[in-house]
């Protein structure tokens, strides 16, 4: 049995909330938690922490939890959940700036780095995995 997961006001972190939404270019708040888009998800019954929920973590500031989640790299941006969101909050979006804030604080390094390979590699490797690696990069 997983631990319980207690909020207080003390865990949050306005300025770790204050930065997603500037790269996401989100407002966290705005969503009511309707649930919509993790009903959407493709990916949903493989997240450890569903779509919604990781914008509640967000909106609560509580960055070691949602950084540690294998969620936001099970996401595979089909944007099923943008198009789903009544108050049109780009979530995929937001998935994507957590990604960006760990791989930008240095804490992993494990993303493809398509300039090193060979061009003989770079001919077979599958298109997903370049536009992936690109994005990983990229905003």
């Amino acid at each position: 049995m997983e631990p319980t997961l207690r909020i207080t006001t003390a865990r949050t972190e306005r300025d770790f909330v204050a930065k997603i939404e500037k790269i996401s270019g989100q407002k966290l708040l705005a969503c009511y938690q309707c649930g919509k888009c993790s009903a959407g998800c493709p990916m949903a019954s493989h997240m450890d922490v569903l779509p919604n929920q990781i914008i509640r973590l967000a909106q609560l500031g509580m960055k070691e939890q949602l950084l540690a989640a294998r969620s936001i790299w099970m996401c595979v941006s089909c944007l099923t959940c943008n198009s789903r969101c009544p108050k049109d909050i780009k979530i995929a979006e937001v998935i994507e700036s957590l990604r960006m804030t760990v791989l930008r604080d240095g804490e992993r390094n494990d993303y493809l780095k398509i300039m090193e390979l060979s061009p003989e590699a770079r001919s077979v490797l599958p298109p997903i995995a370049t536009i992936s690696a690109m994005r990983k990069l990229t905003s």
